[in-house]
Order: C-alpha cells, then structure tokens, then sequence
C-alpha cells in the first residue's frame, strides 16, 4: 500500500518537474533568433520585454506564466 501511495505521488509530482525546465529552452531558442530578426524597433523592444518578464517570473517559480510571455516573444519573432 506505502508503495502504491509514494508511486502515485511521484508520478504526480514528476510532469510538473519537467514542464519547469522548458523555459530555459524557449528563452536559448529567442536569443538565437534575436540577433538575425528583422522586426521593427518597437517590436524587438517588445520582444525583449516579454523574453526579461519570462526570466523573471521563471526564476520566481511562475513556470505557467513565464511559458506564456515567453510563447508570446516567439510568436512576435516568428518562431
């Protein structure tokens, strides 16, 4: 029964772990489309925006809300 309990924890713990981690790999993904983009002004700066707002709150541990602005600076680039 203790193993059934710690196997159903674990496997409800464990996807939330490694959804946390792709924010460092939509952040690497926006810095390398930054430097050959050809947006507007206005828009880098947006992008840059989203991309600090995204680190910001992923290093908070706002993993849902770091992956939407993140998502939304990909989509302003194009990616």
């Amino acid at each position: 029964m203790l193993r059934a309990i710690t196997l159903a924890f674990a496997l409800s713990v464990l996807p939330a772990t490694a959804f946390a981690n792709s924010c460092p790999s939509i952040m690497a993904a926006i810095d390398a489309a930054l430097p050959t983009s050809t947006l507007a002004e206005a828009d880098m700066t947006k992008v840059k925006e989203l991309r600090a707002k995204g680190e910001q709150l992923h290093a908070s541990g706002d993993h849902a809300g770091s992956e939407a602005a993140l998502n939304e600076a990909k989509k302003l680039l194009g990616i």
